[in-house]
């Protein structure tokens, strides 16, 4: 039980290091967590963001979540299922924020269900596949952003 335990732990932990990462638009930490052939497809009530191929993915984030995107990704109610030394699935409980000043403050909220495969390589749990279907999304125009601090698209205001 240990064992299985300590798989679901690092399982977590890798997931969320891809949320740290996409809201920081950290490129390096993205690539760690992803494997050469990951796939993506995340189904919005807006959109359908799809990439296959670890290079695409991190490709399409950088232009997604640029010096003027602000996001705020977490995910809770992990149901973690390890097949076996190498192989799991995850379902996660998405809850987001975005907000593009580039699109008139654009903001996205919303929750939606992920449904992810790991692969153990090399000893480190890494995101296979990961798919997404919105359970509710709510688009609008923010008049004022406000923002007293952010990171943006991997620009932190205090490291200039």
């Amino acid at each position: 039980m240990t064992a299985l335990l300590e798989t679901m732990e690092l399982i977590k932990q890798v997931k969320y290091a891809y949320c740290r990462a996409i809201d920081t638009c950290n490129l390096e930490e993205l690539e760690r967590v992803f494997t050469p052939e990951a796939e993506i497809d995340y189904h919005g009530g807006t959109y359908r963001f799809q990439a296959q191929g670890r290079d695409k993915i991190l490709a399409a984030i950088k232009a997604s979540f640029h010096e003027d995107f602000v996001a705020s990704h977490t995910v809770h109610m992990p149901v973690i299922n390890v097949i076996d030394e190498n192989n799991a699935t995850g379902r996660w409980r998405l809850l987001d924020y975005a907000m593009n000043l580039r699109e008139n403050n654009l903001v996205t909220i919303g929750a939606a269900e992920y449904v992810d495969d790991y692969v153990r390589q090399n000893g480190d749990w890494r995101i296979q596949k990961s798919a997404y279907t919105r359970i509710y999304e709510r688009v609008f125009n923010e008049t004022e952003p406000a923002l007293t601090a952010y990171i943006l698209g991997g620009f932190n205001q205090h490291n200039g």
